[in-house]
């Protein structure tokens, strides 16, 4: 049986997402579709709207067979690192191709980037050059990329993809990557079509606008309140106030930002006043973001130096057609396959420490249930309809 892999944060789960499953189920009506889905904290910096648990459930719901954890160590870091975590997992699982949403729906000219990215010396060159001269990462890359190609790209997704290519290039994985056109703005904060983007249902959200023609019913459904980043500011500064003068052992807290920090952490009063008093040209909004994100839950610099290479697949759910196929390849997977939180604890403190913080600005029933979930529950199985 042939597998269609995606990547994806599902935050939240909306009309645009489900068109993709449904145009994978189009062009590939005989193949499973398997998702490594980020957990309660995303790679731009972002908390999940909706929690794992659920967004698992609603991926199952509308046509997922298997959905997997991309680990927080992979899922808050850099597009690179992001895409080495995820396309590892999916190439463990047997997929043979990965389909993502592009802006530029142009898989030559990204393949063309990625050769240039691994091969050719000059590339690397040309983004010291840029980062020097003050730039940040993700434009040095842009810059480079246009000086040696002449083509210019930029957009969030097609950077992804660019990051997938590049992953499976470099470890000559069997997969084909596959893209659709994607229509809608990621940053736009505008609801227009009813398929519109994440950033513009929750900029709605936050809005009080009703946002019910924008999702599925069942995405709707799990949709509580809109849980953002500066809901946790106030254990965020705290953090950054009892560890003043070791900033900078955590996770992408470079370059002498820890000063800046020390200077305004006392005097803001959210995370948008946070964020604009420490900004500089090297350090993209989202990097900030994750740097916060990395400060609040303790990821350190040591501890993502030792988790980088640790690469393992824990299973949220599944249907039928889904364990059949675990059945059937399990044999063949070269990573830990973990289903249940004490035989995967080795792996998973981590994940416990994280979403225990996540579960903090919950009211204490939930806080409990999202708790247990994380090392009681085992995966979902969905069976005619149900999750069970």
């Amino acid at each position: 049986m042939q597998a269609v892999g995606i990547i994806c944060e599902y935050n939240p789960f909306h009309n645009g997402h489900l068109y993709h499953i449904k145009s994978i189920k189009k062009l590939y009506p005989d193949s499973i579709i398997i998702l490594v889905m980020s957990g309660n904290f995303l790679q731009r910096g972002d908390v999940s709207v909706i929690n794992k648990w659920d967004k698992a459930k609603i991926a199952l719901t509308y046509g997922v067979d298997i959905v997997v954890e991309l680990p927080f160590h992979f899922a808050t870091q850099s597009s690179d690192i992001f895409a080495h975590g995820a396309v590892s997992i999916l190439n463990s699982l047997g997929v043979n191709k990965i389909v993502f949403g592009s802006e530029s729906n142009n898989i030559k000219l990204l393949s063309e980037l990625a050769d240039i990215q691994i091969n050719n010396s000059l590339y690397d060159k040309k983004v010291k050059e840029y980062m020097d001269s003050g730039c940040n990462y993700p434009s040095a890359m842009s810059k480079a990329l246009k000086d040696i190609n002449g083509k210019t790209i930029n957009k969030p997704n097609d950077l992804l993809g660019l990051s997938y290519i590049k992953e499976i290039k470099k470890n000559k994985f069997k997969i084909k990557p596959i893209s659709i056109k994607r229509t809608n703005s990621y940053h736009s904060k505008e609801l227009t079509t009813l398929i519109t983007s994440a950033t513009s249902i929750r900029e709605a959200m936050k809005n009080h606008f009703d946002i019910k023609r924008y999702v599925p019913s069942v995405s709707y459904k799990y949709i509580n309140e809109n849980i953002t980043l500066d809901k946790f500011f106030h254990l965020i500064k705290y953090k950054i106030i009892s560890e003043i003068d070791c900033l900078d052992r955590y996770l992408e807290v470079d370059e002498g930002i820890e000063n800046r920090i020390k200077k305004v952490i006392y005097y803001c009063e959210d995370l948008e006043d946070l964020i604009k008093k420490i900004k500089t040209k090297r350090y993209t909004y989202n990097k900030i973001k994750r740097m916060l994100i990395h400060i609040l839950c303790g990821f350190t610099k040591e501890e993502a130096n030792r988790l980088n290479n640790s690469i393992y697949i824990r299973l949220l759910g599944f249907n039928e057609t889904g364990k059949k196929y675990l059945n059937e390849i399990k044999k063949n997977i070269t990573l830990p396959l973990i289903s249940n939180y004490s035989k995967g604890k080795n792996y998973l403190d981590l994940e416990f420490r994280v979403n225990s913080i996540y579960s903090s600005i919950f009211d204490n029933y939930k806080q409990i249930e999202l708790i247990n979930l994380e090392y009681k529950s085992k995966p979902f199985m969905f069976e005619n309809g149900k999750n069970r």
